[in-house]
């Protein structure tokens, strides 16, 4: 196994997924504000994605490119974290979800600009400007919508009990990170936990949420198994590739 390729793949992957899925608001926000700024980051995450595919595609050096990575791809071939594939919802389901996901790349970001990988680092610090408002985005969103109306909290509330075991795998390592850890490449993941998780709780008291009292834990994506959803979502992302081979714009 290339652990760099597959470390990339896992990080496009996540970028990738989460892109496609705000993508799908595009035109449907629940106000004109927020429909422009989810589809930007969108933009910004699909922007992620085509920096780290076409990376990965290079260390792999088989003729593949960011687009075939991108499109050409089975769903057990994609390393995304289940997380990023779950359904948009309603509003509160697609704040929390975002919510929880930038918490975590905030921290990794600043963490991987210290890579000894010089392309993956600037990759990083460019990545990193975008996350810091995406996050401070989502959180605003998740603190308006838990102290909000008895409604707002009440979906937000059940947003929080659904995706909550989610949340794990972010923190998923093996083989692939210790490898690349010990060649000061990938991020010791296990370093920030305790920080993301103060994090999150200071956001979520604020808001007046309860994380649910379950321990249950979901998440197998970094090794290629996923939930039914993502098989959906790429069922339409890759149908003009498939329907049109090589095409391009």
């Amino acid at each position: 196994m290339n652990s760099l390729f597959e470390y990339l793949l896992r990080i496009g992957d996540d970028s990738l997924i989460l892109g496609q899925r705000l993508s799908e608001l595009c035109g449907h926000g629940p106000i004109l504000e927020e429909d422009i700024a989810t589809t930007n980051i969108s933009l910004d995450l699909i922007g992620q994605a085509t920096n780290l595919l076409t990376y990965a595609a290079e260390v792999e050096n088989l003729g593949r490119d960011a687009d075939n990575l991108a499109f050409m791809r089975i769903d057990r071939e994609y390393k995304n974290v289940v997380l990023v594939e779950q359904p948009n919802g309603d509003f509160g389901d697609t704040m929390m979800r975002q919510f929880l996901f930038d918490a975590f790349r905030k921290l990794f970001f600043e963490r991987l600009q210290q890579s000894k990988d010089g392309q993956l680092a600037a990759i990083a610090e460019k990545s990193l400007k975008e996350t810091r408002y995406h996050l401070k985005h989502s959180s605003e969103w998740v603190i308006r919508l838990g102290d909000g109306t008895e409604e707002s909290h009440s979906r937000i509330q059940n947003s929080l009990n659904t995706l909550w075991r989610y949340r794990a795998e972010l923190f998923f390592m093996d083989e692939v990170d210790n490898e690349l850890i010990n060649k000061g490449i990938a991020v010791d993941l296990k370093t920030f936990r305790n920080e993301y998780d103060s994090f999150v709780s200071t956001i979520l008291n604020e808001a007046t949420l309860n994380p649910p009292a379950q321990n249950w834990e979901f998440g197998s994506g970094r090794k290629g198994k996923h939930s039914e959803h993502l098989g959906h979502l790429l069922a339409e992302m890759q149908y003009m590739q498939r329907t049109y081979p090589n095409m391009e714009w």
